[in-house]
């Protein structure tokens, strides 16, 4: 909408976590327990596919590459 990528919007009150994938099942878990984590969700997986390089899967199952933000961040309305 009107252009703007949301993974380069100010987003408060979200957490990403990073763990091994092994453990990402009890993390999980514990989070939804919490009633800030209800909507908890394992929503990637690092690979060694492309060294230096992330890259993200639309709901349409196109894949591409997550560039680096250039330029400064939207600046929020507070």
């Amino acid at each position: 909408m009107l252009g703007l990528d949301n993974l380069y919007l100010a987003n408060e009150g979200k957490l990403v976590a990073l763990a091994a994938e092994e453990d990402a099942p009890s993390i999980l878990a514990a989070m939804k327990k919490h009633r800030y984590g209800e909507k908890a969700a394992i929503i990637g997986r690092a690979t060694s596919d492309h060294p230096g390089i992330v890259t993200i899967r639309n709901p349409f199952g196109v894949k591409r590459v997550l560039e680096m933000l250039a330029g400064d961040q939207f600046p929020r309305i507070c």
